[in-house]
């Protein structure tokens, strides 16, 4: 992007979802498995502002993670994760969202273009757990 003196601003808001069942491993490398692409960062950047996920079943106890890569995919960086608690799900209550909450519109996670998002769970779901978030293209 060329240089500028006026403030850039997010442009294109955007959503994205992605669809965990398998266990992450190996989070210790740089080339975790199990690992879902939530989104890839426009041409001039993004910020995210909001990560959650939610269970499709009943589950167990998980720690969701988060991954940058700045090579499509190669590697993969873990940078945040957040605690899924055990959740009956049943038709008579809700579903509790499990938000990352380090990131906000006050509090983004700037990416740089090209710049790719992995999401995963360190326990198994049969079902899936759904990773949603909330992001804007520069």
């Amino acid at each position: 992007m060329a240089k500028t003196f006026t403030a850039p601003f997010a442009q294109t808001p955007k959503t994205a979802t992605a669809i965990v069942t398998a266990a992450a491993a190996s989070l210790t490398t740089d080339a975790p498995t199990n690992t879902v692409e939530l989104l890839t960062a426009g041409t001039d950047g993004a910020i995210l502002t909001q990560l959650s996920a939610i269970p499709r079943d009943t589950v167990t106890a998980s720690s969701l993670v988060l991954f940058i890569s700045k090579d499509a995919g190669t590697t993969k960086h873990l940078v945040d994760s957040a605690l899924m608690e055990a959740i009956t799900v049943n038709v008579t209550t809700a579903i509790p969202v499990t938000a990352f909450e380090r990131y906000s519109e006050t509090t983004p996670l700037r990416l740089e273009a090209g710049d790719k998002l992995y999401v995963g769970s360190q326990v198994a779901a049969t079902n899936g757990i759904v990773f949603h978030a909330e992001y804007t293209d520069y």
